[in-house]
């Protein structure tokens, strides 16, 4: 894996094109120090940002509950964001937008501090191979449960609130698992460290209601799409006891996308039909989004 921080290339920086090379921030940085920063996760498929003005509007609401402003408009960041793309030569990568406090200020408080904001893009493959996306991946159970809504800014997409998803991603891996999947303060299913869990039983779709954490863009794509498939999807509490009622299980993210589970722990489950088919259904609709598919998920949710 090439580092991060050599690498060539454009990032987007404050309103300018710099080398990747030479996008740089200073120690003291607040957001370093107090993860006073927001971010998205978005991918370019065939020249076009999937969902781009979506993330956008997140990026600035995210912004908001940390109690910061982004200095420019979300058509501006709309436009740096495909431009970024372009500007690397770029028409099938992840794009990763972040917006964060700088160096003015040192301590809890931050009001004296200047927002920055910054655009970065590189290609991404598929983020499991073939041969586990047709088998499923395997979870294993996080340490940490995600905070409830009183207890932290569950609803940003905020840098600090991953410090408990990578421990328990590490974890995961370093036990020979993919990933592992959290629980929300009263111990029901909440998500895996950086994507939305949804589960299959006799026909029916059931995904934990997203109020402790993110509301997926990737989310609301696929309830849409099953939706206009005629599948029912119920958002509901899933208690542990649950699991083993369940005969299909897959995730959903910007960099999973659709992906099957085969294991949670001791649970086991067998991709079948209906995640398949929402993963074709799913890379048709980012890769070609015909105006009919589009018009059938404008109707789904509203």
């Amino acid at each position: 894996m090439i580092p991060f921080d050599n690498r060539d290339g454009w990032i987007w920086l404050d309103g300018d094109f710099v080398p990747w090379n030479d996008a740089r921030f200073h120690i003291c940085t607040h957001a370093l120090h107090y993860g006073s920063a927001v971010f998205e996760g978005e991918r370019m498929y065939n020249g076009r940002i999937f969902e781009l003005e979506a993330h956008t509007r997140r990026l600035f609401t995210s912004a908001e509950t940390l109690d910061f402003e982004i200095p420019f408009t979300e058509a501006e960041i709309n436009t740096a964001s495909t431009e970024a793309c372009r500007h690397n030569g770029l028409e099938d990568c992840y794009v990763r937008p972040i917006a964060w406090r700088g160096a003015e200020q040192l301590s809890v408080s931050a009001l004296h501090t200047k927002t920055h904001v910054a655009i970065a893009v590189w290609e991404w493959p598929k983020y499991f191979d073939t041969a586990k996306l047709r088998r499923g991946i395997r979870l294993t159970w996080a340490k940490y449960r995600r905070p409830p809504a009183d207890a932290a800014p569950t609803s940003a997409k905020a840098a600090g609130l991953y410090m408990i998803c990578t421990i328990s991603k590490n974890a995961a891996e370093r036990a020979g698992y993919d990933d592992a999947l959290m629980l929300d303060s009263s111990g029901n299913v909440a998500e895996t460290t950086g994507a939305n869990v949804f589960f299959i039983r006799d026909g029916a779709i059931y995904t934990p209601k997203a109020d402790c954490f993110l509301d997926g863009i990737t989310r609301r794509t696929v309830i849409a799409l099953a939706r206009t498939k005629g599948f029912e999807v119920i958002e509901t509490r899933i208690r542990l006891e649950e699991l083993n009622s369940f005969s299909e299980c897959f995730v959903t993210g910007t960099a999973a996308e659709v992906t099957p589970v085969a294991e949670i722990g001791e649970h086991a489950y067998t991709p079948g039909a209906i995640t398949f088919d929402l993963m074709e259904a799913y890379t048709l609709h980012v890769t070609q989004a015909p105006a009919s598919i589009s018009r059938q998920l404008e109707s789904a949710e509203a």
